[in-house]
């Protein structure tokens, strides 16, 4: 039985998602925008029944049981807690709020409501290159898994801003390649490995700060170029180029995973690899020469998608699409409005993954302010809201005893 369906947000990811969402069987019943006009335009493009700029209004509805939130992220953190408090399932976009502390209260509420799904949208982890890609590493092709030990990613796009001043061209608001881009990196490198990060190394550069469109009194402070080492716990090394100054809509990714054997790559939605081979004497040298230089082919990506032309990056759409199939094989087999499935999910990005990315890119932050590695640490409780009040209390009560 598929529960039914309400989008917060309505920006460029509700478009592709909700056509998506109905070619898989699931009826959207409400969409949320930020004014009431912005969701009643969405809501006839899109043929939504309800619209609203009011949270409570979606989260309400009788026949919304999963919620997708895809709207600014200043609001991830309050509709994820709000939802799975009344007992909706949630979907949310990354990043996991703006800062940790907002990641921690997402993550409480999702082990306050273990029966609840609740998963972050690192959709990469479902596109097939990068589930072959996982199981390739596990099967040992590259040795022991544990014993990898360089991953490079180059990502190459063009501008992630709009044709308006928005949350997209500022930082603290969540906008930048570092948050768009890099916490899929970040989440990707872990769900390939098994490693945590453990210290990071950044830069992070903002070149563009107007453009056509969006200039005058404010200026883009959202990083447009950022390049980050992060080092693993057994040892891992991860290089990061992430850089938004092509021109149109292009997109090019390649992500290599190294070992001493040999190496695999993905190259948009292809998985390649190749391993060093050891000279034979039995072969001649120009065919043995031969064999060394070609690259195996694992996994092609033959399968196209109708919405090929959107803003989004295809391999971000296809796994989005990927993820709403899991989604749909959760709750078909059970016949309760509630109950799901694990096993099809098993592989999306938890809370608590979300916290680690939210946690990364903080010291990437950080790390890129100060010029040196910066330690990863993730928060275990919520930070005091007002420090010196708190001191000042715990001074007063000290001399009272």
């Amino acid at each position: 039985m598929l529960p039914g369906i309400g989008v917060f947000g309505t920006g460029s990811v509700a478009k592709v998602l909700v056509p998506f969402l109905r070619e898989k069987g699931f009826s959207v019943e409400a969409i949320w925008g930020t004014t009431l006009q912005e969701a009643e335009i969405t809501a006839k493009e899109l043929k939504i029944p309800f619209f609203t700029n009011k949270i409570d209004d979606v989260l309400l509805k009788k026949n919304v049981n999963l919620v997708f939130i895809v709207c600014a992220p200043n609001l991830h953190a309050q509709i994820s807690v709000k939802a799975l408090g009344i007992g909706k399932h949630v979907v949310c976009d990354k990043p996991a709020g703006l800062c940790q502390a907002e990641a921690l209260k997402m993550v409480r509420a999702a082990q306050y409501y273990p029966t609840l799904i609740s998963i972050i949208n690192h959709s990469l982890r479902f596109l097939p290159a990068f589930s072959h890609m996982r199981k390739t590493i596990l099967e040992g092709y590259l040795g022991n898994p544990d014993e990898l030990t360089l991953i490079d990613v180059r990502v190459q796009m063009g501008s992630l801003l709009g044709d308006t001043y928005n949350w997209l061209c500022d930082d603290t608001m969540g906008g930048g390649t570092l948050t768009l881009v890099g916490s899929h990196v970040i989440d990707l490198v872990t769900f390939l490995t098994g490693q945590k990060v453990v210290k990071v190394h950044g830069v992070l550069r903002t070149f563009v700060e107007e453009t056509a469109k969006v200039n005058g009194i404010r200026k883009i402070t959202a990083p447009d170029f950022c390049s980050f080492q992060l080092q693993m716990d057994k040892g891992l090394l991860v290089t990061a180029t992430l850089n938004n100054h092509l021109p149109g809509p292009c997109f090019n990714q390649e992500i290599f995973v190294c070992s001493k054997k040999g190496y695999l790559v993905v190259r948009g939605g292809d998985l390649h690899g190749k391993l060093h081979k050891i000279a034979s004497k039995n072969i001649p040298e120009d065919e043995n020469k031969r064999s060394q230089d070609k690259e195996e082919v694992i996994y092609v990506d033959v399968e196209d998608l109708s919405c090929t032309a959107s803003v989004i990056p295809k391999p971000y759409i296809k796994g989005l699409c990927k993820m709403i199939s899991a989604l749909k094989e959760a709750f078909l087999p059970v016949t309760e409005q509630m109950d799901w499935v694990k096993e099809p999910v098993r592989a999306a990005a938890t809370f608590e993954d979300g916290q680690r990315v939210q946690a990364t890119m903080e010291a990437l932050r950080k790390s890129s302010e100060d010029g040196c590695w910066t330690t990863v640490q993730l928060l275990t409780e919520p930070p005091d809201p007002n420090p010196a009040l708190s001191a000042a209390v715990r001074r007063t009560t000290i001399s009272l005893q």
